[in-house]
Order: C-alpha cells, then sequence, then structure tokens
C-alpha cells in the first residue's frame, strides 16, 4: 500500500508505505567484516539496484556497469512512486489520496567505507550537482510540488544501508514543517519587507558568536535556537530561494564549506550519527523575496522523547554559541 491520509486535526499528511517494511539492513552485521562483500550499493552489483537515472562516470562506461563515481537510482523500495494518478478522495471524514510522487537513492561515491567528511570538494560538488539535476528534472512532473533532499548516516539517525548515500522524495504536497517555514518567513517579510533568513545571517556576521565558518557564497553557523546540541545551518550569503538556482561558480564554496564542516563535527563529536535537510522553496512558489533555502545538519547526540513529542519543545543542554566556538576552533587535518 502507497498513499498518502491526512490528519482531520492538525491537516498533516501521513505516508502510508508498507513496501518500506521490506528494506535490507546491513547494520546488524556492520561488525562482520564480510557484510560490505553483500552491499547492494557496492560496484560490481549493479545488477542488484533499480536503473540508473542519473550517473557520474567516465564516457566509455555504459549505465549500470562499475566505473561510475556517483548514481542515482529510483529506490527499490519507495515511499512514493512515479506511476499513477493521484486522486484524492473522501473516505468518510477523512482525505486520502494515492501515494504518487518520487523517491530515488544517490549513491554518493564507490567506496563503501567512506563517510562525507572523507571525501574532497570534487566528489562533495559531484553530490550537489545531482542533486541540484534530480530536482530539475522533477520539476517537469506537474504533479509534484515539493522535493525534500535528505541524508541519514548511522543506523540511529534512520539509515538502513551504511554504504554512503543520500535520499530524494519528491511530493504533490508541500509538507507542514516546510509550510510552517514559509508562512513564518512570509509573515517576517510582510512585516519588515525583508528576507528573515538574509536578517539572519547579518546578525550573525555583527555578532560573530555563531559563525562557524564562512567563504564568498556560504556561511555556516550554529543557529540561535537550536533543537539539538550542535544543529548547525549552512545557508547562502545572497538570497537565494531555490537550491536548484544555485550557479556553478557557488557549487565549489558549497563543497567546501560542507566538506570543513563535517570534517569538524565528526573530530568534536567522534563521528556520530546525523541528518542533513535541504528545505527548499517549493517548484510553484509565489513569493520567493521571503525565503532562503538552506541546509540543516542534525547530529543525534541526544534522544527526542515524550515532552518533544508531546509538545513541540526541544530540549537543548549546550548552547549554540559553546557549540559554535567548539567548531569554529577545532583544527582539521590539512
Amino acid at each position: 500500500m502507497l498513499e498518502f491520509r491526512k490528519d482531520p486535526v492538525i491537516g498533516r499528511w501521513v505516508i502510508i508505505s508498507s513496501e518500506r517494511g521490506l528494506r535490507p539492513n546491513d547494520f546488524s552485521l556492520s561488525s562482520d567484516p564480510q557484510a560490505e562483500k553483500t552491499c547492494p550499493f557496492c560496484p560490481g552489483r549493479e545488477h542488484l539496484t533499480t536503473q540508473e537515472i542519473y550517473a557520474i562516470r567516465p564516457d566509455h562506461t555504459p549505465p549500470n556497469t562499475p566505473g561510475w563515481r556517483l548514481r542515482v537510482i529510483p529506490n527499490k523500495f519507495p515511499a512514493l512512486q512515479i506511476e499513477g494518478h493521484l486522486r484524492q478522495r473522501a473516505d468518510g471524514i477523512y482525505d486520502k489520496m494515492n501515494g504518487v510522487g518520487a523517491h530515488e537513492v544517490i549513491i554518493e561515491t564507490p567506496d563503501h567505507g567512506k563517510t562525507l567528511s572523507d571525501l574532497n570538494e570534487q566528489e562533495i560538488r559531484e553530490i550537489f550537482l545531482a542533486y541540484r539535476s534530480r530536482i530539475l528534472d522533477l520539476h517537469n512532473d506537474k504533479r509534484l510540488r515539493y522535493v525534500m533532499v535528505f541524508k541519514n548516516h548511522g543506523q540511529a539517525a534512520g539509515a538502513s544501508l551504511s554504504h554512503p548515500h543520500s535520499q530524494l522524495i519528491a511530493t504533490p504536497i508541500v509538507p507542514k514543517r516546510v509550510s510552517e517555514e514559509l508562512i513564518g518567513s512570509e509573515a517576517y517579510f510582510r512585516y519588515k519587507d525583508r528576507c528573515v533568513f538574509c536578517d539572519i545571517i547579518n546578525q550573525e556576521m555583527d555578532d560573530m558568536v555563531r559563525i562557524i565558518e564562512s567563504n564568498d557564497h556560504f556561511i555556516a553557523i550554529a543557529p540561535y535556537a537550536p533543537r539539538c546540541p550542535f544543529e548547525t545551518w549552512i545557508l547562502p550569503r545572497n538570497h537565494l530561494p531555490f537550491f536548484e538556482e544555485t550557479p556553478d561558480s557557488a557549487m565549489s564554496d558549497l563543497a567546501v564549506i560542507m566538506m570543513s564542516l563535517m570534517q569538524r563535527i565528526d573530530i568534536v563529536l567522534k563521528r556520530p550519527p546525523y541528518n542533513i535537510l535541504i528545505h527548499n522553496s517549493p517548484f510553484d512558489y509565489k513569493f520567493p523575496e521571503a525565503y532562503h533555502w538552506h541546509i540543516e545538519i542534525m547530529p543525534r547526540s541526544t534522544w527526542v522523547a515524550g515532552f518533544e513529542w508531546g509538545t513541540g519543545f526541544y530540549i537543548n543542554p549546550t548552547p549554540p554559541e559553546e557549540a559554535a566556538e567548539f567548531l569554529r576552533n577545532t583544527q582539521l587535518a590539512r
């Protein structure tokens, strides 16, 4: 079963996806040196995955064969499927519609043992280029309104396979969490005639206490009200509502700041599990001057428990000023 169901109280849509229960999990084998030999994402096992829809590989290597540096494939156990019609309909007092969308996996490197902090600038740049290419392609599907790109690293962060990969899910609905961000950003713009994210960047540049690092195109900060210890954001320094409009000239700076930041997090927190989320504008967004795409990095060093689930409040034992100082002062190997 693949379908959307709407909560009638708060208007939140939920994806019911029984396919996801069939996913393989190699973390139970992580202590077994033979586990890598069964990984479906490793080179030489392309026949175990779905057919690639994007790849970075030498020109002479055919699709779905070894030789690639990065592959994008449809998820074999998707939360949503590209085929079909939305067909929203009533179910008594409830609303539901078919689970139409896209669910893709970005296999970031052929090297099973690497993490994001082990990749070089060019490898990370190619990951971002893959995201951009796939978002632009999915933009052509008029059924879809939003794409969430995310990375779950480590079992505690929700990853089921340890080979370095990220995912993309495109939906016909703007998610409630994103809608709340958009509504807040629009309200701020109507009140002050400025983008709230641009104002955050300007204040952080003035305060200089929560900035971790910056370059010509991007800035990394510990946000003022972080939900977890060492939560970090990367933002374009110039107003940019759509990730897919990030120019080639800025992609290298994005790769550099991501590489450095992940190395800092791995050193300070000893290679923690984490989630990375790209918050982007919807395809049909009509208020682009109010919103600013950004990346949120959430190390998983604490648990979300009953109080957080019940109230929406987060309890964070590490002030962002201290987290920023730790990360900023971390010595990286050069």
